[in-house]
């Protein structure tokens, strides 16, 4: 079988915990707030007028000339598709949701004075849900210069365990010494369940004890792997927005918003082998959670650059979310290991071990610095009946930070974010026709490029403390939004419809020749709005 080709071993003064995906998971916003934003595919940061704005471009609070409240909530369906050579899994879920609570205070100053508004707002919404379900499964085999290659996790593990003293990997100190020579988690556990175990004449080289098979000929190879693999994800990262807003001369509006962030994210993951030929099988299940908070500021502006032409330019910059995180994780491995190597598994060989045992070493306190954010936008109306809009977003994902908690610079992780991450573009588009001056429909698109490269991968170092070997790869993330809206004199009520679909390659761990599992997640969204204007 083939090692692990990420392995690599560094000088650090702690162990390695946070990586690349860790840091990308709270990097992007779902597109998600009123309904008649989220209609008009979220391009409204020119147009302005909508609570949602506030999010992308403060200064859209400034058009208010009237208080406004409202709240959203719809439902979700998510669907999960994962192929990997013949083999197709499919996972479906429905789910209610609450996404939006916010408020806006107009303040009237003058007719004739260069300052007409001075607005308040605040609004709550879901920044982005975490929710999936994930199945897989197949044959983890490609052929390569004409020979089929056969991979297995257990390659992982044993990799990771190369050098170590066998007495030192199997003692309580291999999960509790921590810093650069400490012992990876997955290899002492591996060693624990009989998954691995030293080579003939060695006490610090390490081998794999399943997957072999005989060959008729009194030989023992590689027996075909297969895998399988499901997860459960859940939470979200929510948003707390406090904005001010002024509007000068009806012609120029700036607007700032004070944004605070909570993060819940928990995922539940098996992972397990079985081997053509061989009676052995295990189990990896990993236990992974998420909770913090964070706060950034944003600044934007909307000017009407000619008079007697309703077009408005608008412009936005959001700092970085300055992230304060805890994570805690457990793992367990278990197996059933054909130790005689004969096909047949006697009644004591069932093994597993729980790093339950030393929870206090799975929990992680760090930081995370969000990169930059840069919004341009453009508004036009035609009269009272139609409203276009148009947006551009850039972020370069690349420069996102990861710290300890002591604010020192976590170096290798970072270096991996600017090798595995990069910049990110997000197009917003979208129209509103009013049929009649009560009524409107709406269409929105909006599309965010990839996150990552196509050879971005999860690199575990030798030290490490992680148990979750998976990652996925996410491609361009497309919106198709249509909506509908009705305007009384007091009341409002919006409707939208969300397609949200999206790719990505999925690994269940690290080998150059694993082939992806293709993912394709679709999901449908319907959201209403309920509000007044008073």
């Amino acid at each position: 079988m083939i090692i692990l080709a990420a392995l690599s071993v560094s000088a650090l003064t702690g162990i390695q915990a946070q990586t690349l995906y860790d840091a990308s998971r709270l990097l992007n916003n779902d597109l998600n707030g009123t309904a008649r934003f989220v209609g008009m595919g979220g391009a409204m940061g020119a147009l302005g007028g909508d609570i949602s704005t506030m999010g992308t471009n403060p200064a859209g609070i400034g058009i208010y000339r009237s208080n406004d409240a409202m709240i959203s909530f719809g439902f979700k369906s998510l669907n999960t598709e994962s192929k990997l050579g013949s083999s197709t899994n499919e996972t479906d879920k429905f789910r209610g949701s609450f996404d939006n609570l916010g408020f806006v205070f107009s303040n009237k100053i003058g007719n004739r004075t260069a300052l007409k508004y001075v607005n308040f707002g605040f609004n709550y919404h879901k920044a982005k849900s975490f929710d999936k379900d994930m199945v897989m499964g197949g044959a983890f085999s490609t052929l390569k210069n004409g020979e089929m290659i056969t991979m297995s996790q257990v390659d992982v593990f044993a990799a990771m365990s190369q050098g170590l003293k066998f007495d030192y990997l199997k003692s309580d100190a291999a999960f509790t010494d921590g810093g650069s020579d400490a012992a990876p988690w997955l290899g002492a556990m591996a060693l624990r369940t009989r998954l691995i175990g030293t080579k003939e004449g060695t006490n610090d080289q390490y081998q794999t004890n399943v997957g072999f098979t005989d060959d008729g000929q009194g030989n023992l190879v590689y027996a075909p792997v297969n895998g399988a693999y499901r997860s459960r994800e859940r939470g979200g990262m929510h948003s707390y927005d406090f904005n001010v807003s002024f509007n000068f001369y009806d012609r120029i509006y700036l607007g700032a918003t004070l944004g605070a962030y909570s993060v819940d994210y928990s995922r539940y993951s098996m992972y397990s082998e079985s081997y053509n030929g061989d009676a052995s099988n295990y189990s990896l299940e990993n236990w992974f959670d998420t909770d913090g908070s964070g706060v950034d500021f944003k600044l934007g502006l909307i000017v009407r650059p000619f008079e007697t032409l309703p077009l408005r330019i608008g412009a936005a910059v959001h700092t970085p979310t300055w992230f304060k995180l805890e994570d805690r994780a457990s793992a367990i491995i278990t197996s059933d290991v054909d130790m005689n190597s004969n096909g047949t598994i006697d009644n004591d060989e069932l093994y597993q071990y729980d790093t339950m045992e030393f929870p206090g070493e799975s929990v992680n306190k760090y930081e995370l610095i969000t990169p930059w954010k840069y919004n341009l936008s453009l508004g036009y109306t035609i009269g009272q009946s139609v409203a276009l809009g148009a947006e551009y977003e850039y972020s370069d994902y690349s420069t996102a930070k990861l710290k300890y908690d002591n604010g020192s610079d976590m170096v290798f992780e970072n270096n991996g974010i600017k090798d595995g991450l990069k910049g990110v573009s997000t197009w917003r588009f979208g129209a509103e026709f009013k049929v009649v001056p009560e009524f409107a429909f709406r269409l929105g698109y909006n599309n965010t490029s990839a996150s990552t490269y196509s050879d971005t991968f999860k690199n575990l170092q030798a030290n490490t403390i992680r148990t979750d070997t998976e990652y996925a790869n996410r491609k361009a993330i497309n919106n198709y939004t249509i909506g509908f809206g009705y305007r009384g004199e007091m009341f409002y009520a919006d409707l939208a419809y969300q397609y949200n679909t999206y790719k990505e390659d999925f690994y269940a761990f690290d080998n150059v020749d694993l082939p992806a599992t293709k993912i394709t997640n679709s999901n449908s969204q319907v959201l209403m709005t309920l509000g007044v204007r008073f």
